[in-house]
């Protein structure tokens, strides 16, 4: 009876009325790790981006690219989807940072592509099999029609493990550098997209004027969505340390865009159940 009550089962309770698969992959980042399907492999959306800035601040630590390098935006990089550069007008010019910031906290596509190009797409895969990522992939560049309904190949694929450790190099400041790791957390804190691991956790404990300067919680993520997959994952920051987390979903019968898609409603439920116990046993899953 007790083993009904253990984290992994309460879990899955809370998502059996699911209709797809949800892999997950959380990591307390002292020894205790809680998994579910986290081996299985997903298509990315846009979670593959983060795979791009660490490839980027992979480059720019060997010299061969720099951040502060200025692209500009050219006919052959239009794309609509996610994003603002798309609104500006052709031939506007941001930093590789700039670029990269704007990838990962509002997805946009036109500086993704751009970067792809900047680093080459087999170099970029050729980093992340460095990195230890053995069944993550960049396929392509992203484009205005495609996935798998469309006769395109995904974007990328991932695991929930792959992509949850990841974040844990990060956290731990292990990824390319410490001083790489801690850029890459600044970006994926200002994230605009979190609400998959964000929407049941209790509000006053996000917003930061309850707080001032001194900011006890926070969370560094990428999410990303495409017709059969709705995936989030980060870092969740607390006063007893930090903790990595991966939701990826696919195989759902909802195929619609809004914040009520049962993989945020159940992602979310997932999320809390993790946040309540790592709160409760200070820093331990």
């Amino acid at each position: 009876m007790i083993e009904e009550f253990k984290l992994e089962r309460r879990i899955e309770r809370e998502i059996m009325s699911f209709s797809g698969l949800m892999g997950l992959y959380a990591d307390d980042l002292k020894g205790r790790v809680v998994e579910m399907n986290a081996d299985c492999e997903f298509e990315t959306a846009s979670t593959i981006k983060s795979f791009i800035l660490a490839e980027l601040f992979r480059q720019a630590a060997d010299g061969k690219k720099s951040l502060s390098d200025r692209l500009a935006y050219t006919d052959e990089n239009v794309i609509s989807g996610s994003g603002v550069i798309k609104s500006l007008e052709l031939g506007t010019e941001l930093s590789v940072k700039n670029l990269a910031t704007l990838m990962i906290i509002v997805s946009d596509n036109v500086a993704t592509n751009i970067l792809i190009d900047y680093l080459g797409l087999e170099e970029i895969n050729r980093g992340i099999r460095s990195f230890g990522f053995e069944r993550t992939k960049l396929h392509r560049k992203i484009a205005d029609s495609g996935g798998l309904d469309g006769g395109w190949p995904p974007l990328g694929t991932t695991t929930p493990r792959e992509y949850g450790r990841l974040f844990a190099m990060i956290a731990k400041e292990e990824l390319v550098s410490p001083e790489a790791s801690r850029a890459m957390t600044d970006i994926f804190r200002k994230q605009h997209y979190n609400g998959t691991l964000t929407d049941s956790m209790p509000p006053y404990y996000l917003d930061e004027d309850n707080f001032g300067t001194e900011q006890p919680l926070y969370i560094a993520s990428k999410s990303g969505s495409m017709d059969n997959c709705r995936n989030d994952g980060g870092i969740v920051a607390t006063p007893f340390g930090s903790y990595v987390i991966a939701i990826f979903t696919k195989d759902f019968h909802d195929r619609q865009y809004h914040r009520g898609h049962e993989s945020h409603v159940y992602g979310a439920r997932a999320s809390r159940l993790l946040f309540d116990q790592y709160l409760a046993r200070e820093g331990h899953f």
